[in-house]
């Protein structure tokens, strides 16, 4: 899938070296491939060459966080004269430790706010968010909006960790929990706006050949804009 779309984006969770040092060398030619980290798993980006300028990059530490969380930003330019400032991180998971996950993504919609007025800012990756931790640090900022919204809401595409329809994940008994962990967000630059997001989809949603297990446990998100 990564190779026949070609995606001029990608944020990338739960990455380890092995996986990134083969990033690196596959898409050597294609991709700018930046890494959240360089031990344990970790967050990366990859930005595509053909179509974005890699202006800058440096990492955002939770320091009250157990799992060595962070946000990876990326300052990008497509074609002259528009600018892109990306975020991805992999927040706190498990329920048990939602005060901490709430802290962290208040942080990153504070860095979304705080973001220039010139760039297009989208933040997203698995933030393990729940609907009503949204509401309690006081729902999204202005101007910021959830690119599965504003999409349409497809009900197929609502859950991206999915144990009804993914296997990966065995749990005991009937229940099968599903969520909505993974997630995208956009502010627009100031007019006039460059980019418009058309279509939300999940990918990953085949088992890989001979394998028969799926490529994660989550869906991955892919979303297709118009360049205004």
């Amino acid at each position: 899938m990564f190779c026949s779309e070609k995606p001029d984006v990608v944020f990338l969770q739960e990455v380890i070296p092995q996986t990134f040092a083969y990033f690196e060398t596959r898409f050597e030619d294609t991709y700018e491939c930046i890494a959240g980290n360089d031990s344990g798993y970790f967050t990366a980006m990859l930005l595509k060459k053909a179509t974005l300028r890699l202006k800058d990059f440096y990492l955002i530490p939770f320091y009250s966080s157990e799992m060595s969380r962070n946000l990876l930003v990326v300052k990008a330019e497509m074609g002259k004269d528009h600018c892109l400032h990306l975020i991805t991180s992999h927040l706190e998971s498990t329920k048990e430790h939602a005060a901490e996950r709430k802290k962290q993504l208040k942080a990153a919609f504070e860095q979304m706010k705080e973001a220039d007025n010139a760039s297009t800012v989208i933040f997203g990756g698995d933030l393990n968010a729940r609907d009503k931790e949204i509401d309690d640090i006081g729902g999204l900022p202005a101007d910021v909006y959830d690119l599965y919204e504003v999409t349409g809401s497809r009900p197929e595409c609502k859950y991206t960790w999915d144990t009804m329809r993914n296997s990966n994940s065995d749990f005991p008994g009937k229940f099968r929990p599903r969520c909505r962990f993974d997630r995208l967000y956009m502010r627009q630059c100031q007019p006039p706006v460059h980019l418009q997001p058309l279509h939300f989809g999940l990918i990953g949603l085949e088992k890989v050949a001979n394998c028969q297990c799926f490529p994660s446990d989550h869906w991955g998100i892919m979303v297709n804009f118009e360049v205004l």
